[in-house]
């Protein structure tokens, strides 16, 4: 036979690690497109590399969110 202690047990904290702040999701290619072809019609549909309105776009759209 075992015999109890008289102390209750100690409780236990563990410590929680604060929540993680949920990234917020990518903009879709969709989103980027029609803020890139915003760009582009605003710079009067220029010839060209349109690489520096899809990047401004997606630029925008992540830091946005």
């Amino acid at each position: 036979m075992t015999t109890k202690s008289s102390e209750a047990p100690k409780a236990t904290t563990k410590s929680r690690k604060p929540a993680a702040k949920k990234q917020a999701a990518a903009p879709s290619k969709e989103e980027i497109t029609r803020l890139a072809e915003k760009y582009w019609a605003e710079r009067g549909w220029p010839e060209g590399s349109p690489e520096q309105d899809w990047l401004r776009a997606e630029q925008e759209l992540k830091t946005a969110s």
